[in-house]
């Protein structure tokens, strides 16, 4: 494939301590993000001799997912790779598992170093959630790449259950009827019943302990949410809104998911 550059927005504006930017599509969205990722990774590479990233699972992140893995330019073998949420219960060889989607999108296609992935199915829960937390706070994260649900959830950190200063890193939560209406709008169950009513997550301080934070949220599904982050208040009843605090985060949109702004 021939070398992907980065295209320039078509609106940059600051909320609060939050760049953002807006991108006439879905695909110079992607190549924006590739680029900007590939960048990010191959100067930690250079400076300490290794990376490490999270990355976010969903339908809005398959374009992007896609492009990385395909463009090249990254020694992943020098890349450790994490990911920040799982349903609770659920087998890795299930359709629907975070677990499932990451390997087949990303650790078969570039083979990183190590992907560290939380087990859903893990018979104790709460040692998945310790050890899952040693790993990270072992490992400092160079990126963290993600998306914003429905309900402007980061990671599974929906409304009820987000909290900006929680002590855990990884803890269980569970998940409210909009983010699973959004899975099953999305494909991934056939109904509201079938989702698992409980998940792991990264919580809010463990995302942004990341070094850098790509947020990419497309789709004039996430207008509302987008809506909420930019221009609400930064309150847990949109938990994305916390991204405004951060300066070492980024917003990345789409025409569709900026056009209530």
């Amino acid at each position: 494939m021939s070398p992907i550059t980065a295209p320039a927005p078509v609106r940059s504006f600051q909320a609060d301590r939050l760049p953002v930017h807006v991108f006439a599509g879905q695909d110079e969205l992607a190549r924006f993000l590739t680029v900007t990722v590939r960048d990010i990774l191959n100067e930690a590479i250079a400076r300490q001799g290794s990376a490490a990233a999270i990355l976010a699972t969903g339908n809005s992140q398959i374009r992007f997912l896609r492009l990385l893995a395909e463009s090249g330019g990254v020694d992943w073998s020098k890349v450790t790779l994490f990911h920040m949420d799982e349903y609770l219960g659920i087998p890795a060889d299930h359709p629907a598992c975070f677990r499932h989607y990451l390997k087949q999108r990303v650790e078969s296609l570039v083979r990183p170093r190590v992907f560290h992935y939380v087990a859903g199915d893990a018979d104790l829960p709460l040692d998945e959630c310790a050890r899952y937390t040693a790993l990270l706070r072992a490992q400092p994260i160079d990126l963290c790449c993600m998306g914003v649900g429905e309900n402007g959830h980061i990671a599974f950190n929906d409304p009820p259950v987000a909290r900006f200063d929680d002590p855990h890193w990884v803890k269980l939560v569970k998940l409210d009827d909009a983010c699973k209406m959004q899975q099953v709008k999305e494909g991934h169950f056939p109904s509201l019943e079938a989702v698992p009513p409980y998940a792991y997550t990264l919580t809010i301080p463990a995302l942004l302990s990341a070094r850098r934070v790509l947020c990419l949220a497309p789709e004039l599904r996430k207008a509302v949410p987008v809506r909420n982050l930019v221009q609400g208040p930064v309150a847990t009843s949109c938990p994305a809104s916390v991204l405004r605090t951060a300066a070492h985060a980024t917003l990345l949109l789409d025409l569709d998911s900026a056009s209530l702004l």
